[in-house]
């Protein structure tokens, strides 16, 4: 089976993933996810193996085979893993689950090689650019940095008591991060490199998003430039684009009928592609804000994408 140059996957509620064809919106490849419900996906950088973070399970799919089979299982998280990702030379990936935990796992050797404590439920995990730090954010409102250089904790924020962080995202470049929550708001900091390595917050802006909850913030590519955008997918329906410069709103992409749960940039931040409880998958134009394609094919609510639509990393 050839391989096409754009990886496309969706995740359902009906414990299936499939994978699309990008233009066409054909769905080429059905994979049956039995066991479990998917909470995230993520494409290895390489575009060889699809992740699907599962309860409690993560499963490693070949992205070029049409075995309904997985090639590897990640098994010591004990709940549900809400996030998933991959160092950027694809040699290990982190996860983060409602355990409690964060961990590290070396792809090329089995089990688990660390773990962080984050005393909640771990509801995103994202990779700083500098590939030594991943930052946390938790159902009782903590972010947390954990350097894996020192193998610690570097720094605790708590933006709002009480109040879930459902979603981080740095900027490409290390020089924002923000975290929305389920009272609609986004918190920006810039990110400042102290003497030491660590990391340091600068509040920078307090964005009230949406009225609803907000279930994906997602900063643009570096191949963007020199636009920044910041999306925000909410419970109301809706994702909204956000000029990043002022915080100023470009755009409110409208279509889907339900819960929009994640959303996904193309590498050049031309498109972006959206998974809804409505069933369904869309690809919207970031020039115009509408949707020049939908993905049908799931019976329940569409709760995940991944798309890898750029070259693969040259190896080093």
């Amino acid at each position: 089976m050839t391989q096409p140059s754009v990886i496309l996957a969706t995740a359902s509620y009906d414990h299936t993933i499939r994978f699309w064809e990008a233009k066409s919106g054909r769905c080429y490849r059905t994979i049956q996810h039995p066991d479990s419900q998917v909470n995230r996906l993520e494409i290895t950088p390489d575009k060889r193996y699809l992740a699907a973070a599962g309860n409690p399970n993560i499963r490693l799919f070949d992205v070029n085979s049409n075995s309904p089979q997985h090639v590897m299982s990640y098994d010591s998280h004990t709940n549900n893993v809400m996030a998933v990702g991959f160092q950027c030379d694809g040699n290990w990936m982190y996860s983060g689950s409602e355990d409690g935990t964060v961990k590290i796992w070396d792809l090329r050797a089995p089990g688990c090689q660390r773990e962080y404590e984050s005393r909640a439920a771990v509801n995103t995990v994202v990779l700083h650019p500098n590939q030594t730090e991943l930052i946390s954010g938790d159902q009782n409102g903590n972010i947390r940095v954990w350097d894996l250089t020192a193998n610690s904790c570097s720094c605790e924020l708590v933006p709002e008591v009480d109040t879930a962080v459902r979603s981080l995202t740095v900027m490409w470049d290390g020089s924002l991060v923000v975290a929305a929550n389920n009272h609609g708001t986004c918190y920006v900091w810039r990110l400042l490199r102290g003497t030491q390595t660590m990391t340091n917050f600068e509040p920078l802006h307090k964005l009230q998003a949406h009225d609803g909850y907000i279930l994906k913030c997602l900063l643009s590519p570096e191949f963007c430039e020199p636009h920044r955008y910041l999306a925000t997918a909410s419970s109301d329906r809706t994702v909204k684009i956000w000029n990043v410069d002022g915080f100023t709103l470009e755009k409110t992409l409208t279509g889907h009928q339900r819960w929009v749960w994640d959303c996904v940039f193309s590498v050049d931040g031309a498109y972006i592609i959206t998974a809804s409880s409505d069933t369904t998958a869309r690809l919207w134009s970031m020039s115009t804000g509408e949707d020049i394609r939908v993905y049908q094919g799931h019976h329940k609510a569409t709760v995940c994408c991944a798309l890898h639509d750029g070259a693969e990393p040259s190896p080093s």
